[in-house]
């Protein structure tokens, strides 16, 4: 049936077969609409004159012009010369079936493309299509230049295609970039959901189809939106907004990248102290600080969130990332939203406002060290540990200190001294990385004895105990977890 169809509106548009154009029957009738078959009345055997029109095709109107003078669209004068054929722009303004679509052009500022030298093909809606498009709907798009060019350039498809041309193409692409689909359904030809409904009404610069419906190409597939979009935008991180917007930050959240974001609420800020806000929002060197320790230069999907121990932030300084049954926790903070998508990363929502951890602060807030936290509390270092510093700590974890004989860990919490003395034993001044505490034999720490270091087999150890994660950064040094104690010379 599709070649049968395809021959049938190559003969007619041959042969002088097609529609008649407007006013062509005698009942002065607008050709061939409301999805009657293309091609489905026949057009006067010869224009006045004995020649056919050029194409096969009536003119529009399909009878000479008053006078004699041919009808516009290539009819023969008397005398058998043809008429030059109109431009585009010329057989819609003498039509009284586009009336409205000349009204849009002429509003668009196209009716000059439509006069020019450059070949189109329209596919041309009637004023009855205008008529059946949603109540306002014209008259926004006749407000809107650009919009208005958007949906007019959709009717038009640089080049001139004749009906032939057209059946046999399964796609056009139009002046506006968008595609059109073709549809052969028995005699039927359509247009995304347009009849066509006459063919080949031929021009100077190109060929004119008509259509019984407007086309309305496909709304622009909107915009990822960046991180500073997604925080700007949304109704609970004003204050996280109002931050970035203070720092400076607003343009780097809008670049393009990969990164991630933990984003506070308006209630995790609204839970600081009172006054902080206001504080940092005067601070700018404070705050940055602060916003880029909510960011990592990574983009990590809550998938990678759950699977890493620690966060590498832009600032430098590492987050520690806890999994239980209550759910996931950057530091104290949980994790209430994920996977936010943004064009350059990703955004998390959290309950809390990240402040830069010490050594004291991980410490605490890390569940795989409960005893060493209750045994720095103990000592009465939580002060010295959250200081300036920096130290770099090598902290045994609860498996560590549980590996001890049985009542250790008791006796030392009733032995200050010596669990001041064992506490210092794990403490280097300075902030020393893995990278080079590998390259050291040995480190003197506070207690003042030398811990010795070595590598073997690709792992680490601090005298026996193995190195099983390196380079916590924190505000006042840098943490290494160990999996033994380290016991000083004098307590062995």
């Amino acid at each position: 049936m599709l070649n049968e169809t395809k021959r049938l509106l190559l003969t007619l548009a041959l042969a002088g077969a097609a529609l008649p154009a407007c006013g062509g029957d005698d009942d002065g009738g607008t050709g061939n609409t409301g999805g009657a078959p293309v091609g489905g009345a026949e057009a006067p055997d010869a224009s006045p004159g004995g020649e056919p029109a050029p194409g096969g095709q009536p003119a529009p109107g399909g009878q000479p012009a008053p006078g004699g003078e041919p009808a516009p669209g290539g009819q023969p004068a008397p005398g058998g010369e043809p008429a030059p054929l109109p431009s585009i722009a010329e057989i819609a303004v003498g039509d009284d079936r586009f009336e409205t679509l000349v009204t849009a052009a002429t509003a668009a500022g196209l009716v000059e493309a439509l006069s020019g030298e450059d070949k189109y093909t329209v596919f041309a809606p009637t004023d009855e299509a205008f008529a059946a498009l949603p109540a306002g709907v014209l008259d926004t798009l006749l407000g809107d230049v650009e919009a208005l060019q958007g949906v007019l350039l959709y009717h038009a498809v640089p080049g001139e295609l004749r009906a032939a041309d057209v059946v046999a193409a399964d796609t056009l692409t139009a002046a506006n970039g968008g595609t059109l689909d073709v549809t052969v359904n028995g005699e039927m030809v359509m247009i995304n959901q347009a009849n066509i409904t006459q063919v080949d009404i031929l021009a100077r610069n190109g060929v004119v189809h008509v259509i019984d419906s407007v086309l309305v190409p496909a709304a622009p597939e909107p915009a990822e939106p960046t991180i500073a979009d997604i925080v700007i935008n949304s109704p609970d991180h004003n204050t996280l907004e109002a931050a970035v917007v203070a720092a400076g930050l607003a343009g780097v959240l809008s670049e393009p990248g990969t990164i991630t974001i933990f984003a506070p609420t308006d209630a995790a800020f609204a839970a600081l102290p009172p006054g902080t806000v206001e504080a940092l929002l005067a601070d700018i060197p404070t705050l940055t600080a602060i916003l880029t320790y909510h960011a990592s230069p990574d983009e990590l999907p809550a998938s990678a969130v759950v699977e890493a121990d620690f966060i590498r932030t832009v600032s430098g300084l590492d987050i520690n990332v806890i999994v239980n049954e209550a759910g996931v926790f950057v530091n104290g903070a949980q994790v209430t939203m994920t996977d936010i998508e943004a064009s350059n990363g990703v955004v998390h929502v959290i309950d809390s406002v990240l402040l830069p951890p010490t050594i004291t602060d991980l410490v605490v807030g890390d569940p795989r060290f409960t005893t060493l936290e209750a045994a720095v509390v103990a000592a009465d270092l939580a002060g010295t540990l959250a200081g300036q510093g920096p130290f770099t700590v090598f902290a045994p974890t609860d498996d560590a200190f549980a590996a001890l004989p049985a009542g250790t860990v008791e006796g030392l919490l009733q032995d200050i001294p010596t669990l001041t003395s064992i506490l210092t034993y794990h403490v280097v001044a300075g902030a020393v990385d893995a990278a080079t505490v590998v390259g050291l034999p040995s480190a003197t720490t506070l207690n003042g004895a030398d811990v010795t270091i070595r590598v073997d087999g690709g792992n680490v150890f601090v005298n026996d105990a193995q190195v099983i994660i390196t380079d916590i950064m924190v505000a006042n040094g840098i943490v290494h977890v160990i999996d033994g104690v380290l016991l000083p010379p004098a307590a062995r």
